[in-house]
């Protein structure tokens, strides 16, 4: 039995359409990613407000043009890695968390905080990228990392099990500050950044502190 030769090959529109496997739909797909890991690569290396569009565009071989199709300026690049690494944390997070339902919060915490410091740490970029600018980008970066606190902050709260009221959520987002300002301040400090030791400064700083607040809470909670 014979094939026609529209049946034995693919159209000329159909050749077009892929490239090395990928259709163009896939091809965005991978030529965002190529941008946002070469943003983090350079936002890593030498900041945020040191590193060009150019820049982005060469580390990642994407045109200029390519760039825009995804995003309308550096600072939407900026959010955007920042939203999947704020995901990546979260699901970390959250994963550790499970690991341990049902102990109670001290027995808890140290599981938590562990998995954190993992999330950040285990690729010294990320925390860089997440925490190395805290401040002064944008208002807009701004309030992406204020929501990243609230959501950590009603996390926590209800990891102490408490009942999400506005005193509740307050402690936890005074705590949550703290334990930023503290990757804030081992990253000035620790250039070594994923290295054992570091990353187990860290994790015994933010214990230590959140034992601390976790103690004084539950002082005010028995009077």
């Amino acid at each position: 039995m014979t094939r026609s030769k529209s049946a034995a090959r693919p159209d000329a529109a159909t050749v077009r359409r892929r490239i090395r496997g990928l259709d163009a739909e896939q091809r965005s797909a991978q030529r965002r990613s190529q941008l946002l890991d070469a943003a983090t690569e350079l936002f890593a290396e030498q900041s945020y407000s040191g590193t060009s569009i150019e820049q982005i565009c060469q580390r990642a071989y994407v045109g200029t043009k390519g760039f825009y199709d995804h995003f309308e300026s550096k600072e939407a690049c900026y959010i955007a890695l920042l939203e999947q690494i704020t995901v990546q944390i979260q699901q970390r997070v959250m994963a550790g968390a499970a690991a341990v339902e049902g102990q109670e919060w001290p027995q808890r915490a140290h599981a938590v905080i562990e998995a954190f410091v993992h999330a950040i740490a285990d690729d010294p970029r990320l925390a860089k990228v997440t925490f190395g600018e805290a401040g002064g980008i944008s208002t807009t970066v701004d309030k992406q990392r204020r929501s990243n606190r609230r959501w950590s902050a009603a996390f926590l709260d209800q990891q102490w099990s408490g009942t999400g009221d506005r005193a509740g959520i307050a402690l936890a987002l005074a705590t949550i500050g703290g334990m930023f300002e503290l990757v804030v301040d081992w990253l000035h400090h620790h250039d070594d950044g994923g290295a054992p030791d570091a990353v187990a400064t860290l994790a015994e700083d933010l214990n230590r502190f959140v034992d601390a607040v976790y103690v004084g809470r539950a002082a005010i909670a028995a009077k």
